[in-house]
């Protein structure tokens, strides 16, 4: 019986949780020094609640990093279900290019989260990586990606994307780019 009684709490404290990452995701993509009051007021918790999930601005902002990281990599898996491998790895980098743009405000709120002296380092980007080595070895495997090339070559080649203006037309300059990094990657005659 008490266990009927702790799954609610446990669900409602999970649904708290899920609602303060949510509307955090929105308020920090904005503006990296949103209000933490403002972020818990508009996700319908108290103070207490908030703080018992997130005791500081670091640990909020980490936690935002760290899913957004996990769904961009989960999408590699997902598209490789419904799509021939290099075809996946290329919209999979029109995905990495859409967080990277739409989430820039993210990213300052990130950068001022891990700069502060003795604070927390932000963490490495492993999911994307796991998620390009798996996209690069399918499309080897499917022999359409030359071989040879590792996340971490990726990573370097894609890493324009971070110096495009995300208030600008950035759409298709990264569109440019990506289809670039590709047709590098491709196997066969350039613009196969």
């Amino acid at each position: 019986m008490p266990k009927q009684q702790d799954s609610p709490r446990r669900s409602d404290a999970q649904r708290n949780r899920e609602r303060i990452l949510d509307v955090a995701l929105v308020e920090l993509s904005r503006c990296a020094d949103a209000p933490l009051s403002a972020i818990a007021r508009k996700a319908g918790v108290g103070q207490g609640t908030f703080y018992r999930n997130f005791p500081n601005r670091e640990s909020l902002v980490l936690e935002i990093y760290r899913h957004e990281m996990q769904q961009v990599a989960a999408s590699a898996t997902q598209l490789l279900e419904t799509r021939p491998p290099d075809q996946a790895l290329r919209a999979w980098m029109d995905r990495l290019a859409e967080f990277a743009m739409t989430k820039a405000g993210l990213a300052d709120a990130i950068r001022q989260a891990t700069c502060t002296p003795g604070g927390p380092e932000k963490p490495p980007p492993t999911p994307v990586m796991r998620a390009a080595g798996l996209l690069l070895r399918a499309g080897q495997e499917a022999g359409t990606i030359r071989p040879g090339f590792t996340p971490d070559d990726f990573l370097l080649a894609i890493a324009g994307l971070w110096q495009l203006d995300p208030d600008d037309d950035w759409e298709p300059r990264a569109a440019r780019l990506l289809d670039l990094v590709m047709a590098g990657l491709r196997t066969g005659p350039a613009g196969a």
